[in-house]
This record gives structure tokens, C-alpha cells and sequence, in this order.
């Protein structure tokens, strides 16, 4: 019998203590497990962007992804500026498996919806495609690279 998992809550990052935390579990996961170079992996959106967090209830971080808005979102939302763009969604691997990475989405999804969007996009690893598909999204356009890796663009309305 496993003992139960710790409760965590999603919310938006607020401050940069929060700031370092998602920066955290983006190191783990996307330098440290896929091998992304920092350079790629950080950049000018980190500090427009919109970051949520999902944190357990004694304050380890456990997820993160972020949400670009307007002119940072359009060259990858096919220029439409009231669509927004899902993006660096991160889960630790002890926090894999506990729904972590659904709730993301979730929260995510919630802040477009309050600051006005209609649609959110993704560029998803190809290997994600069924996870953000029970999520609603459609896949759409041909795969492409990112950070060598397979990659398609999908969309949810809200």
C-alpha cells in the first residue's frame, strides 16, 4: 500500500522567489533530463511572460509553465493577438504521474480566459501529443524542430 501523495495547488507565480522556482524545475527537466542548452532554454519572454507554478502543500515546487499574451504570443499563434501561447510546461519527475501537469494546463488556461483570450496554442514535443490531446487540443501544421527536437503546433479553444 503507497502512502498518499502530499496535496500541491496551481497559481500564478507572483515575485522572484516564485520566478526561481519555476527556473528550477525548467533546469531539471528541460536542461538537466532533455539536454536543452540554457540559451535555449531561457529567454526575453521569461520576463513578460505570465508563469504559473504548481507547489506542494510544504512549498516544493513541483511544475511550471508559462503563457505569452499579445505581441510575444503572435509569431507563434499565426498572428492573431487574441490567442495566447502555452509554452516551458514542466513537471519534476518525483511529481510525474500525480496529475501535476493537467492542472498546468488548467491554470494556464485560466489566466488566458481572464485576461481575454479565445484560444490557446502550443507547440508540443511529439511524444506529448496524446497527453495534450485528452486536454482538448488539435494538433495542426507539420511537425517542425525546437531544440532538436520533434515538435507540432496545437490549439484549444476556450
Amino acid at each position: 500500500m503507497s502512502a498518499p501523495h502530499p496535496a500541491y495547488r496551481v497559481r500564478e507565480a507572483a515575485g522572484p522567489e516564485d520566478r526561481e522556482a519555476c527556473f528550477a524545475v525548467r533546469r531539471e527537466v528541460f536542461v538537466g533530463e532533455q539536454g536543452v542548452p540554457p540559451e535555449l532554454e531561457y529567454d526575453t519572454y521569461d520576463t513578460t511572460a505570465v508563469h504559473v507554478l504548481a507547489v506542494r502543500e510544504d512549498g516544493l515546487p513541483l511544475g511550471t509553465g508559462r503563457l505569452l499574451l499579445g505581441a510575444d504570443a503572435v509569431g507563434k499563434t499565426g498572428a492573431d493577438a487574441s490567442v495566447g501561447s502555452l509554452g516551458r510546461l514542466a513537471v519534476s519527475k518525483a511529481a510525474r504521474g500525480l496529475g501535476v501537469g493537467a492542472a498546468l494546463v488548467r491554470g494556464i488556461e485560466d489566466v488566458a480566459r481572464e485576461r481575454g483570450l479565445t484560444a490557446v496554442d502550443l507547440h508540443a514535443q511529439t511524444h506529448a501529443l496524446g497527453f495534450y490531446e485528452r486536454l482538448g487540443y488539435a494538433a495542426y501544421g507539420p511537425e517542425f524542430p525546437d531544440a532538436d527536437m520533434p515538435h507540432r503546433a496545437m490549439r484549444r479553444a476556450l
